[in-house]
């Protein structure tokens, strides 16, 4: 079996390439839900929402989330409102746009929520209806919320307030991952970190994807006791982000913003950090960090990459 922790697009791509090479029914991902977010009444998880549409091969092509094909009726609708809400109103805001299709989910998440169904049910649901056969599982199913401070010293912001509404230009001096303390790991996660033959950290976002899933109680531990059967993949290539803030992230709260800053990050529960070739260079210093290094191709350009990688991540480790 082999267990994933997953969060965003390149964690996606990473699953849809992974399950070419192994049955993807012996494939868990657990998913980061630090970025999940109540919208309009509607409970939206875009991490789990973006593995399963990835896995489904209904995923835009071109943004790498959302359905393909999406319209955009309903939002377009809600402009006419947003224009007349009292100032301060979240009611009408369309910063956040849930495509017509997309909200079918959300709709029927939140209805089911309301039920007394808790997320990890609800989620095994969506994934069903999708005919996703991968185990997709919620990295908890209280509610943990990544926030993030201004450097400016701009009030707190919400995940998808930096992420989406900012587009991620605003300079950031802390995160925190609000009820973290409180949460416990959903049903299934530690059986599927302890049972593995082996666990891997997706190409994901180490401060936005990663962390909030080790920081539930109980999984960091987990981890560190599996430690050397846990393979992580690098989202930092030569330096730079393929996608999204996470060089700049790691800069700004003092991290490297390379693949040894993401090694000494990852190693006191991660004992193999995949590389990509560009950074060959630095094998050596991912070492010194105490992590073992594999160096190959890790852009993922379409699917033959994305299985190309998962057989490294398997193979190398």
């Amino acid at each position: 079996m082999i267990t994933v922790l997953a969060g965003g697009v390149g964690a996606a791509r990473y699953l849809a390439g992974l399950v070419q090479v192994v049955d993807p029914a012996a494939v868990t991902a657990v998913v980061n839900t630090a970025d999940d977010v109540w919208l309009h009444g509607l409970r939206v998880c875009p991490d789990l929402d973006t593995v399963t549409y990835t896995l489904a091969g209904a995923v835009d092509p071109d943004q790498g989330w959302g359905l393909a094909g999406e319209t955009w009726s309903a939002m377009t609708a809600l402009a006419r409102y947003e224009r007349r809400a009292p100032e301060g109103s979240p009611a009408g805001s369309t910063w956040f746009r849930l495509g017509d299709h997309d909200l079918a989910t959300h709709l029927y998440r939140t209805a089911r929520l309301a039920e007394g169904a808790d997320l990890a049910e609800v989620t095994a649901e969506v994934s069903a209806a999708w005919d996703v056969r991968c185990r997709l599982v919620p990295m908890t199913t209280d509610v943990v919320s990544t926030r993030l401070t201004p450097a400016d010293g701009s009030p707190e912001l919400g995940f998808q307030e930096y992420f989406v509404r900012y587009r991620h230009a605003v300079a950031v001096s802390a995160v925190r991952f609000a009820g973290v303390e409180h949460a416990r790991p959903a049903a299934g996660v530690l059986d599927a970190i302890a049972t593995a033959d082996r666990v891997v950290v997706a190409p994901s976002n180490p401060i936005l994807s990663i962390a909030p899933i080790v920081a539930v109680p109980g999984i960091g531990e987990a981890l560190a006791e599996r430690r050397a059967d846990v393979v992580a993949v690098s989202p930092i290539v030569a330096g730079a982000a393929l996608r999204g803030p996470a060089d700049r992230l790691l800069a700004e709260l003092g991290h490297e913003p390379s693949v040894v800053g993401v090694a000494r990050l990852y190693a006191p529960w991660v004992a193999t950090l995949v590389i990509d070739d560009a950074d060959a260079g630095r094998a050596g210093e991912v070492e010194a960090a105490g992590v073992r290094c594999v160096v190959g191709p890790t852009v993922m350009h379409g699917p033959a990459e994305a299985a190309a990688l998962a057989a490294l991540t398997l193979a190398g480790s």
